[in-house]
């Protein structure tokens, strides 16, 4: 009887060991998310984080190309896990720095620090700049599964941002307090997620047409799940190539900075299958950063250099030569009367606008191309780019032309996954779930 309770006693710590390691380790998250709302006043996007220790809400503009994200440090940015960036650093030498904020007039605080990495926030709204510092602090976003909302994790390691000044939330909509950068720079928000998350450098980005319903980013890897029918975006994109810039198209930049905005390769634009004559070298990106087209969360609607928008106005009019035109409304100038175009699933009743990306396309449908500037009135979404300024850029898709379009940058094997309109597939960006889970 003792040997038998002996043996025992030797066999439970082994039993116990063993149904421990075979307990189901809780899962690491493959992908993270944020809401987005649309700003009915300024059709800004918006976004709201959770950075600090304590965790305090930011909210944000999203600004896709970006180089980082940016706060106001000025209205008492108060945190225990904040990290002024050193001068030399790791963060500060990829962020392209070209300053170093030897001494800080004033006592050390958020945003005034000596021997710190410096850079410009920029906020392109007001076309403004100014020097602040590079720092880390903790963020924490919801994970995702794809379908819903999970738990929210925090990363150990802070996350870099810029500190900015409450003056440059000069245009901003309101009760904003920064930008959420999504560029493709090492410091940019989906690169920093990426390594403190060890998730695929990637993301997605949905944006809703509705200022009632919420829009979504995807940090991470897919499915993309949206309702009625739990339909899984990932599998319908279709890709191309994410190209470089070897010169930054930002408006503050330091020399010899690439560009961190998405820049893809059209070569050619067809309305209705007929390709609209253009000069076509105008699409390509020369060695000095000019030419080529990218993509745009903050300007409103597509600009087009001079040449390339009288040529697309005058194609889109001819495709519609029997449907008569009305007083155009600024900043358009091609509108409609909304009952002479009927409607169809995607939209007003116009040709399609097709952006030919070498062996595939992007097309713009109806409810992408058509603004309705009251309800009577529909116009041709796209803008002269050379009206304001000489354009850098040949061809800036803008925020309506992408709304309800999936769009995935893996930044990782440099290519865009699209989807051209979600109606097509009797869903909308803003039919995500955000019912949580646990």
């Amino acid at each position: 009887m003792v040997s038998k309770i002996i043996s025992l006693s030797f066999f439970l710590p082994l039993l116990l060991l063993f149904s421990l390691s075979s307990a189901k380790a809780p899962s690491k998250p493959r992908a993270f998310l944020l809401p987005i709302t649309k700003d009915e006043a300024t059709k800004q996007f918006i976004t709201t984080i959770y950075q600090r220790t304590p965790l305090v809400p930011a909210k944000l503009t999203i600004d896709l190309g970006q180089r980082f994200l940016w706060v106001d440090c000025d209205k008492g940015y108060v945190s225990s896990s904040y990290k002024p960036v050193p001068c030399g650093s790791i963060p500060c030498k990829r962020s392209f720095s070209g300053a170093c904020v030897e001494s800080c007039v004033g006592s050390p605080s958020p945003g005034c620090n000596n021997n710190t990495c410096g850079q410009t926030i920029y906020n392109p709204f007001i076309r403004t700049s100014t020097s602040g510092e590079l720092a880390q602090d903790v963020v924490s976003l919801q994970s995702t599964d794809g379908s819903n909302p999970r738990k929210y994790l925090s990363t150990t390691n802070g996350v870099v941002f810029g500190c900015g000044s409450t003056f440059l939330l000069e245009k901003l909509a309101k009760g904003v307090n920064g930008i959420l950068g999504l560029g493709n720079g090492y410091v940019g928000f989906p690169t920093q997620l990426a390594n403190a998350f060890t998730i695929p450098r990637k993301f997605a980005i949905c944006l809703s047409s509705s200022t009632t319903s919420r829009g979504v980013i995807f940090f991470g890897d897919s499915p993309y799940v949206f309702l009625p029918a739990g339909i899984d975006v990932s599998k319908r994109l279709v890709y191309t190539p994410l190209l470089n810039n070897p010169v930054s198209t930002s408006g503050s930049y330091f020399l010899g900075e690439p560009s961190v905005e998405y820049f893809i390769g059209v070569t050619s634009i067809k309305i209705n299958g007929n390709v609209v004559p253009i000069n076509t070298t105008l699409l390509d990106i020369t060695k000095d950063g000019k030419g080529g087209t990218k993509i745009s969360t903050v300007d409103p609607y597509t600009k087009l250099e001079t040449s390339i928008y009288n040529a697309l106005t005058k194609a889109f009019v001819k495709s519609l030569s029997k449907v008569p035109r009305v007083k155009p409304l600024a900043p358009f100038e091609v509108c409609y009367n909304r009952s002479s175009l009927g409607s169809t699933r995607v939209g007003p009743g116009v040709p399609p606008i097709e952006l030919v990306l070498g062996t595939t396309s992007w097309t713009i449908w109806g409810s992408n191309s058509m603004v309705a500037v009251n309800d009577d009135v529909l116009c041709l979404g796209f803008v002269d780019g050379g009206v304001e300024f000489e354009p850098t850029t040949s061809i800036v898709i803008g925020a309506h032309q992408i709304e309800n379009n999936f769009l995935q940058f893996d930044i990782a094997n440099r290519r865009l996954g699209f989807t051209s309109s979600l109606l097509f597939s009797q869903t909308t960006c803003g039919n995500f779930n955000f019912t949580s889970k646990a």
